[in-house]
């Protein structure tokens, strides 16, 4: 594995994608714009590029704090080197030069289930996606006229992503690139929003994509917003369009439940059964994470009540990966965690303590608010004692985590 050279590999790298079906033949604009402020390495055979690997420097909202997060935003290889072992080996490289940057966590959207996890990610919470007809919307509050936006404004569309309102689990990807090129590669993007006259914010917006711009459906593949007053002029933004688009799709906003804004979700459902405007909320956990940094997410978790003390038996498996050309090696060891109001980790057992035997996997997931203890010990490896399972669900009893930015 080395770092990529524009110069050397830009060609090779859109042949990659090309082959993985990620752009078209007249995006390579768009690859090359996306690819910088990237970290990025690839793997040759012959000399020739064959895999790339790509991470983007971010963060992630843990409760109200926010933590240093590296997001595995491409792995991909080329039809000539599948089932070679080098993307597994590549991102289990790439996962280890971050977390020595100081990446608390890693992140990635799966292809399937199971194949990143022997590098130690668990599953993350569920998205809801929320078809619908807009005329269903009640919203009674007439919006403001807003700004139409286009690709020209990718600085303010990425500042205004960033300063969000923010949940549990709630990811930034730190390069404007990233928003800049996502518009773009959207089918028909375009984005409605609001700008403050005093500061020239863009305080709240969607960026949509449709390809059909008559009667949709149309997608949300963003909505940035700082409150509830914001998210409700969206929201009329939207019913605006009702005289003539027949379906948009939503990811559910956390903290509410997106029917309750809805006339008749049932009937319409029932309606539109099988239809190209078919009314519906389908779940999916496509999102996965795994911790790099165990005492920097212990030391976010807080706690009221007694403080609960166990000692950990954590299993990294990404340690097979790596050899000693790199100097992070995973986080598997024996700990002593203590959870409460402040929090901390140190090497070693207690005799006198109960003990935890986990994966990383199973852990990130536990740690995250995913997956309560009691739920993984039946489907991942984690085990340990009755009661301390149950103290582990109380702990971590946290809102359900959403990265609210696709990668």
């Amino acid at each position: 594995m080395r770092n990529y050279s524009p110069e050397r590999d830009f060609e090779s790298v859109k042949r990659i994608w090309l082959e993985c079906g990620w752009i078209k033949p007249n995006q390579g604009d768009l690859l090359e714009l996306y690819l910088k402020g990237q970290h990025a390495w690839v793997t040759d055979i012959q000399s020739v590029a064959e895999c790339l690997v790509i991470a983007a420097d971010g963060d992630i909202q843990y409760m109200n704090e926010p933590l240093s997060m590296s997001c595995l935003t491409g792995v991909t290889t080329s039809h000539i080197a599948r089932k070679q072992g080098i993307a597994g080996d590549m991102t289990a490289r790439a996962i280890a030069e971050m977390a020595s940057q100081g990446a608390a966590v890693c992140t990635l959207g799966m292809f399937e289930q199971g194949y990143y996890n022997r590098l130690g990610f668990g599953t993350g919470g569920y998205e809801h996606f929320i078809a619908f007809d807009p005329s269903q919307l009640k919203i009674m509050k007439k919006p403001r006229i807003p700004k139409r936006l286009t690709k020209d404004d990718a600085a303010l569309m990425h500042k205004s992503r960033l300063n969000r309102k923010r949940g549990n689990g709630a990811c930034n990807l730190f390069s404007q690139n990233i928003t800049s090129a996502e518009f773009q590669f959207a089918d028909n993007g375009f984005g409605l929003g609001y700008v403050d006259d005093n500061t020239g914010e863009l305080t709240h917006h969607i960026g949509f994509s449709t390809k059909n711009y008559e009667y949709g459906p149309y997608n949300i593949r963003w909505m940035t917003y700082q409150n509830d007053e914001q998210f409700l002029e969206l929201l009329g933004v939207v019913k605006s369009m009702e005289e003539q688009v027949r379906l948009v799709t939503v990811r559910e906003p956390k903290g509410l439940q997106f029917q309750d804004f809805l006339e008749k979700p049932f009937s319409y459902g029932q309606i539109t059964h099988k239809s190209v405007y078919e009314h519906q909320n389908r779940a999916v956990a496509y999102w996965q994470l795994r911790i790099c940094n165990l005492a920097k997410c212990i030391s976010a978790v807080h706690t009221n009540g007694e403080a609960l003390n166990f000692n950990l038996h954590l299993y990294d498996p990404i340690e097979k990966y790596l050899d000693d050309s790199v100097e992070w090696h995973g986080i598997s060891g024996n700990y002593t965690i203590t959870l409460g109001k402040e929090s901390a980790v140190e090497s070693g057992i207690r005799d006198d303590l109960p003990t935890l035997t986990a994966t990383v996997s199973a852990f990130s997931r536990l740690w995250l608010g995913a997956v309560p203890a009691s739920g993984l010990r039946l489907t991942e490896k984690l085990d340990g004692p009755e009661e301390l399972i149950l103290r582990l669900d109380d702990v971590f009893r946290l809102p359900q985590p959403s990265p609210d930015w696709d990668f």
